[in-house]
């Protein structure tokens, strides 16, 4: 069974910086894409930044600048890298990957609040 564990989610002040981990497990083959969605209370779920395996990256607009997506393809794992944290980046962060031969998988989210 393919599973996401994430890690790092924490409280922050903000201006602050965290650093999200994900790793994938199982039989899950090569993955084409990973990434993070993230909610915050009240709101839809938004995209917020992804990388291929040839690490081609994207970001959301509100994060460009300020978080870095990077991965590891052997360790099938990816990191999101969060600078200057604002109160707006309080959501539950969602790791997802897309294997070469399988739907998107979702990771169970982590917190992240950012304070004042």
């Amino acid at each position: 069974q393919v599973r996401l564990a994430e890690s790092g989610g924490a409280l922050v002040q903000v201006g602050g910086s965290l650093r999200l981990s994900c790793a994938a497990s199982g039989s899950i083959g090569r993955i084409n894409f990973m990434g993070w969605w993230r909610q915050a209370p009240g709101k839809q779920r938004e995209f917020v930044a992804s990388i291929t395996n040839g690490a081609i990256t994207n970001y959301a607009d509100s994060v460009k600048g300020r978080f870095t997506i990077s991965n590891d393809n052997a360790k099938n794992t990816v990191h999101l890298q969060m600078n200057s944290l604002e109160l707006e980046d309080t959501a539950v962060y969602y790791c997802y990957c897309i294997p070469a031969l399988s739907s998107r998988i979702w990771g169970q989210g982590t917190q992240v609040t950012v304070s004042s």
